[in-house]
């Protein structure tokens, strides 16, 4: 074990610690000890949690998955076209900077309150995250080597395949990895609304409705484990398709 696994393993550790410290001194319903939590998740996620959880991670993989395949393109496209580029880039600096929470309720009204809605919430958000790094990772790219590329005999297709798109592979994973966090957390107030199936409203039922906070937490335990695990997941696929920046 490495020492990063190491760290995340005593961090956690030391988390369950503070946590069952603080619920034995306040002794609150509303805050159970840890091992309540855990026979809550491992009791429920085999059924009504486990729905629930995945309802979550489909949303989330479907805007991931867009995103990539619509904002990996746009940024490398505008990044090597400098007229695309000037066209493009103000409604860029404009749209960007602005939290993309605010767009929730034009969402909502707009599409309703279904998967579609949800869904183009959290692409929003990436979309965005890894046009800019995408487009910036095209623009930075040196001129000789498209160039010497180009004197071998590569076409358009070549270029994009063997050359932009491969730079910029690793702009596009930090993108990902630094969305991941607002994506869910957009996630949790998306499904609040009028949904039958989700984590964000899982967490509210247990926790507001039914009082039943040990599930709550454990809701909330497993939103982590969504964004955790979507986190690591992509160090991993990068580590993989980017194998050059580790070695």
């Amino acid at each position: 074990m490495g020492s990063k696994s190491l760290n995340l393993v005593f961090a956690f550790l030391l988390l369950v610690l503070v946590w069952q410290i603080s619920s034995t001194l306040l002794r609150m319903d509303i805050l159970p000890p840890p091992h309540k939590v855990l026979f809550a998740f491992t009791s429920n996620f085999g059924s009504e949690l486990g729905k629930h959880f995945l309802a979550s991670l489909k949303r989330v993989v479907i805007s991931i998955l867009l995103a990539i395949g619509i904002a990996s393109p746009l940024g490398i496209l505008i990044g090597q076209i400098s007229s695309l580029d000037r066209l493009i880039s103000p409604f860029i600096y404009l749209i960007y900077p602005v939290p993309k929470v605010v767009f929730v309720p034009l969402i909502i009204l707009f599409l309703g309150v279904g998967d579609l809605a949800k869904i183009l919430m959290i692409f929003i958000i990436l979309f965005f995250q890894i046009l800019v790094l995408t487009r910036d990772s095209a623009t930075s790219l040196r001129p000789e080597i498209i160039l010497s590329v180009k004197s071998l005999g590569a076409r358009r297709r070549d270029l994009f395949l063997h050359v932009f798109l491969p730079a910029s592979l690793p702009a596009i994973f930090t993108g990902i990895r630094q969305s991941i966090g607002t994506a869910i957390a957009v996630l949790y107030v998306a499904e609040l609304f009028a949904t039958q199936y989700g984590l964000g409203y899982y967490i509210y039922l247990t926790g507001s409705t039914l009082f039943d906070y040990p599930s709550m937490y454990a809701g909330i335990f497993a939103m982590g484990i969504l964004g955790f695990g979507l986190y690591f997941l992509t160090d991993f696929l990068e580590r993989i398709v980017c194998p050059w920046r580790f070695s």
